[in-house]
């Protein structure tokens, strides 16, 4: 018997969600992405530039682009146990290659291009979703 997997979803609401981007995500979010550019340049700064990217999506809009799984798992008559599991990751050198060789200029790209469909009402939803995509295109994390 195979064990069902349960996916919750993580942060507030979504007129929080809204309330955050309106006032706050829109503007911050071009700085944020500069700064974690800037810190990117040198070795020293690439891991805080990097964790900065990871959270573009937190800061735009109070996303959590990280997924919180559950796996139920049945211990004896009506008893059941549930095991919080997170997405299993590529190795550490896969993403490093990947970065390096893709994942810097790609998601400076995909970001350009979300921050600017953000900026029209009608393409808000579609931008957002973008940002939540910048964590895997960066580095391949899930």
């Amino acid at each position: 018997m195979s064990t069902p997997i349960v996916v919750a979803p993580r942060g507030p609401g979504c007129l929080v969600q809204i309330l955050w981007f309106v006032f706050i995500g829109w503007w911050i979010t071009p700085i944020w992405v500069t700064a974690a550019w800037i810190f990117m340049i040198s070795i020293i700064g690439l891991p805080l530039g990097v964790w900065m990217l990871n959270r573009v999506p937190m800061v735009l809009a109070l996303r959590d682009p990280s997924e919180v799984r559950v796996r139920v798992r049945e211990i004896g008559k009506g008893q059941w146990v549930y095991e919080a599991t997170e997405a299993e990751q590529y190795p550490f050198l896969v993403r490093a290659i990947y970065f390096l060789l893709v994942g810097w200029w790609v998601s400076a790209i995909w970001m350009g291009l979300a921050y600017l469909v953000c900026c029209t009402i009608i393409g808000l939803p579609l931008g957002i979703w973008m940002f939540d995509l910048v964590p895997m295109l960066v580095t391949l994390r899930r």
